[in-house]
């Protein structure tokens, strides 16, 4: 009987093995799509007076890691013509001192801070409402106060709504590490494990989501869905605000400008919590691909299949399933984190990529067994795609 559950188990790992080296393929074949589109893109970029002005949204909360050092990046922009709006839930907000310090350096800039509240069940979604009410411009770009952009940013992200079909623009992004090897396991997984899957994506259906360090879109665009008001109570409002645009009948499209997404989880409980949370959102917003992602993983497979042979007496078919699956990973690192996001940290330390591989399933199998987490200091619960605020019993009586 035990025999027979070794065999079972051996079975499993070829057929992750197997479907891990599929994707793999599809891996490789959404990289040469991007490089490829990521040229046009480029080249195709026009002359200053004909770019758009922008109206940049940035939402702040807390003080986060080299917080000044991402506002800033925003106002080193060659642009010919764009205002950066901040918001706040709190007036006494400690991120307001650094954003009104940067602003006084950068005076040619127009700038506005505003104090939102936390009105919506997202309160992201009021500060980008709030926000996109008081923009000067028609093209809206938002961007999150973790990121850090250089300085093409402005002009490779908002040249795409030139074309009227072109409804919203997302960029990948890198994960920059700030505080350590909790850190540089998510900053890894940002950079190949979640950039494969939207590369794939893009080539198998193209982009029907967003992606929430940047979205950019245009007002006609956005009132076609509704407005931010459609989104203010689901938590993957970056994927519903794509999801809803593509049914609007507009193209959204990938930008060839990558991001560095600054990390900074310093504790492994830290880590667990914010990677459980966005396995938790992709769960319940595209529920058949987080589920086939199960496949999507090697090592673990590898691990599986080399115990299994071992106590079987098979140690060479453990040992070969076991160096296929770590060969996966670091070509994957090579062909997603390096040709496409050239993250240094997959040329400094590979071996991170297959480890976090591990903890990526752990996280995956995790996401069906809970449904609660902490965001911005409030506890919070997912109701399918959407987020209500969990009453204390003092609230309910």
């Amino acid at each position: 009987m035990i025999e027979l559950i070794l065999y079972i188990v051996m079975a499993v790992a070829l057929i992750g093995t197997l479907s891990s080296a599929v994707f793999l393929g599809l891996a490789l074949g959404g990289v040469i799509r991007f490089r490829a589109d990521a040229r046009k893109q480029l080249s195709s970029i026009p002359e200053d007076a004909h770019l758009p002005a922008v109206s940049v949204l940035k939402p702040v909360h807390g003080m986060e890691a080299q917080l000044e050092r991402n506002i800033e990046s925003f106002f080193q922009q060659n642009y010919p013509a764009y205002e950066i709006l901040f918001a706040a839930d709190e007036a006494n907000d400690s991120a307001l001192e650094v954003v009104r310090a940067v602003c006084a350096r950068y005076p040619h800039i127009p700038t506005r801070v505003l104090v939102t509240g936390a009105l919506w069940p997202n309160p992201v979604v009021h500060s980008f409402h709030c926000m996109a009410e008081a923009a000067a411009h028609e093209v809206l770009v938002t961007a999150d106060s973790d990121v850090e952009v250089s300085s093409n940013y402005l002009r490779e992200v908002a040249a795409p709504l030139l074309d009227p079909q072109v409804g919203m623009v997302t960029c990948v992004y890198r994960g920059k590490n700030a505080a350590g090897f909790f850190s540089g396991l998510t900053a890894i997984g940002m950079s190949v494990e979640m950039t494969a899957g939207v590369l794939v994506a893009n080539l198998l259906e193209g982009m029907k989501f967003g992606l929430g360090p940047t979205t950019v879109v245009r007002k006609d665009s956005l009132a076609s869905i509704g407005g931010y008001d459609a989104l203010k109570d689901y938590i993957a409002n970056d994927f519903a605000i794509g999801s809803l645009i593509a049914k609007a009948g507009y193209r959204v499209v990938l930008s060839a400008h990558v991001i560095d997404h600054v990390v900074n989880q310093k504790s492994f409980g830290r880590m667990w919590q914010n990677q459980l949370r966005w396995a938790q959102t992709t769960r319940y917003s595209r529920p058949k691909g987080h589920f086939g992602s199960g496949l999507i993983f090697s090592i673990p497979y590898g691990l599986l299949g080399f115990l299994a042979a071992a106590l079987l007496g098979h140690w060479g078919i453990g040992l070969l399933l076991l160096g296929v699956a770590v060969i996966n990973r670091l070509a994957e690192a090579w062909m997603v984190g390096w040709m496409v996001v050239r993250d240094p940290q997959v040329r400094r330390a590979p071996w991170l990529y297959p480890l976090r591989d591990l903890l990526g399933f752990a996280v995956w199998f995790a996401s069906y067994l809970n449904l609660r987490y902490v965001w911005r200091d409030s506890r919070f619960e997912l109701k399918g795609t959407r987020i209500a605020l969990r009453q204390t019993s003092s609230e309910r009586r």
